[in-house]
């Protein structure tokens, strides 16, 4: 994953209904943009522009059916925020190694 792609799938990630949409996604099913807009307080085209959102980062996929598109999620996109996140978390958990020693080092 390069730099600009985790920014780009965050910034897509950050808005509720697009993390929603996501859920909606997680079964590993393929749903229409009708689907995955049912019940929410928002019409076809804003839903729409979410999953192009989605798709411009990479975690999702579409399929044409006729006149309708279908998306499912990209679970090897999850998988490389998975690993990204956990690079930054092994980076934070040397970084508070190394104050918890400086710490315990100046007291002596």
């Amino acid at each position: 994953m390069s730099r600009a792609e985790p920014a780009q799938l965050f910034a897509a990630l950050g808005d509720a209904t697009r993390l929603g949409l996501v859920g909606r996604l997680a079964d590993g099913g393929e749903r229409s943009i009708v689907q995955l807009g049912e019940g929410l307080p928002m019409s076809r085209q804003a839903v729409a522009k979410h999953l192009e959102v989605l798709h411009g980062a990479g975690l999702v996929h579409r399929r044409r059916s006729g006149r309708e598109l279908h998306y499912a999620l990209r679970r090897d996109a999850i998988e490389a925020a998975r690993g990204w996140l956990a690079e930054v978390s092994a980076q934070w958990d040397g970084t508070l190694a190394r104050l918890k020693l400086f710490v315990e080092e100046g007291d002596g």
